[in-house]
């Protein structure tokens, strides 16, 4: 690896190494980990800030889609209303033996002696307790809904963090780079101030001018990233919901995360939601096979009639059942049976594929967990340190441009790299939670 010592005179080394408590020494190297308060950006008078638990909280509440998604419960609801309503009787009237063709004979006499009245009700009786099996399929895709909402729930839940992370890593971003754009516009004020003492040309000069521009331009494009991860995060957070000049506040540092994939896998088999409808949807499909089993059952219809002919008054009762010769209902009973299997299946897939996605996730979050360790365990404090020593020793001619702005771009480089890969850390400890399905791990 190339030294940055070697274009520095031994006695300059020396004094650079002992020069700790001299006024004009290089300052101290940073602390590897940026501290939560250098990640968070001097906020507005009145503006509102929120952590990570009240932007999900905040969602869950207001967010117009799992609203909307909600409303599904609420009309599966209904559907148990109707399920469970018996049949309604039927009222039923007649009149025979009228003289509509013959208006004369039309007299109070006729209607006393020869025309028929005839008044009843009919009422529907279900055979094989049908109204039991609707009113429990319609509770068994309420719970299968109720599942699926939740699982709505969990998957916004990841969205929100995801973003939130990207306007943490927006804001961290956007303090490294006016901190560096400040300490380079005071590198250049010394450069300006050299080239009028004659210490070095104007092409170096011209070097480190241009160089600021890059600078600037980081300052502007971390500005614009911030501002539409906030825009991006208000509207999961429900537009309305929330002022345009909020932010956000968090501890965009490391979280050392603890249990092993065992046990994640286990608490992900309790908890996810989706894996929860899935089993539910097999119990769904066992309630409708009940109910086309009980439609197999005919249905009886009694009525009772009372019948004015002449000076007589009867009353009739009257029975009707169909005969199940030929529909036996056989088409959907088989069809059922084969939606429970069908139901199994998916049960056995959601449950393979929830043990798939909490493996790739903790797999993930460890891969990232080893970068982000490496920046932390002296890659950090190297890379500040270069840029420090290389930057006194241009100060006081004693290294090139070419040494300085290397070094600038390699701290540079390496403060960037860290907090991308605290990100992509935070990232994946978020798809750990989302794959487990709840956010408490050990």
């Amino acid at each position: 690896m190339r030294s940055h010592y070697m274009y520095l005179p031994v006695f300059l080394v020396s004094a650079l190494l002992v020069a700790g408590a001299g006024a004009q020494s290089p300052p101290g190297p940073s602390q590897s980990p940026p501290s939560p308060q250098a990640q968070t950006l001097a906020q507005k008078p009145g503006a509102v800030t929120i952590s990570l638990d009240d932007a999900i909280q905040m969602a869950l509440q207001h967010n117009h889609t799992l609203i909307a998604a909600r409303t599904m419960i609420q009309q599966n609801q209904a559907e148990e209303t109707t399920a469970n309503l018996r049949p309604n009787p039927v009222l039923l009237g007649d009149s025979q033996f009228l003289p509509v063709f013959q208006p004369s004979q039309f007299t109070s006499d006729w209607l006393d002696n020869t025309a028929q009245f005839d008044i009843g009700v009919s009422y529907l009786f279900e055979r094989g307790q049908k109204r039991q099996h609707r009113l429990q399929a319609a509770k068994d895709v309420t719970a299968v809904t109720r599942s699926q909402v939740t699982d709505n729930e969990r998957s916004l839940s990841f969205n929100v963090a995801t973003l939130f992370i990207n306007v943490e890593l927006a804001e961290s971003t956007l303090e490294l780079a006016r901190q560096d754009l400040k300490s380079f516009q005071d590198s250049v004020t010394i450069s300006e101030e050299r080239y009028k003492a004659g210490d070095i040309g104007e092409g170096d000069l011209l070097k480190m001018k241009l160089q600021l521009l890059q600078f600037q331009t980081d300052v502007s494009a971390a500005e614009l990233s911030r501002v539409q991860g906030l825009s991006d995060l208000r509207q999961l957070l429900g537009y309305e919901s929330i002022g345009a000049d909020y932010d956000v506040a968090g501890a965009f540092d490391y979280q050392a995360v603890k249990g092993n994939l065992d046990d994640f896998q286990a608490k992900a088999l309790a908890n996810r939601p989706d894996l929860l409808a899935a089993r539910l949807g097999i119990s769904a499909a066992n309630s409708q096979l009940a109910l086309q089993k009980s439609i197999a059952k005919r249905d009886v219809t009694g009525q009772v009639s009372y019948t004015h002919l002449g000076y007589t008054n009867d009353l009739s009762l009257f029975g009707q059942l169909q005969l199940p010769i030929f529909d036996r209902n056989q088409g959907e009973i088989a069809r059922a049976g084969f939606a429970v299997t069908q139901a199994q299946q998916l049960e056995s897939s959601a449950s393979g594929q929830v043990l798939t996605d909490v493996r790739d996730a903790f797999e993930g979050l460890h891969a990232n967990d080893q970068v982000v360790t490496l920046y932390r365990s002296g890659y950090l404090d190297a890379a500040q340190q270069s840029l420090d020593i290389t930057e006194y020793a241009y100060k006081h001619g004693a290294a090139t441009l070419l040494d300085f702005l290397d070094a600038e771009r390699s701290d540079r480089a390496t403060q960037l790299g860290y907090r991308q890969a605290l990100a992509s850390y935070l990232l994946s400890l978020e798809q750990l939670r989302e794959a487990v399905g709840t956010r408490s791990l050990p």
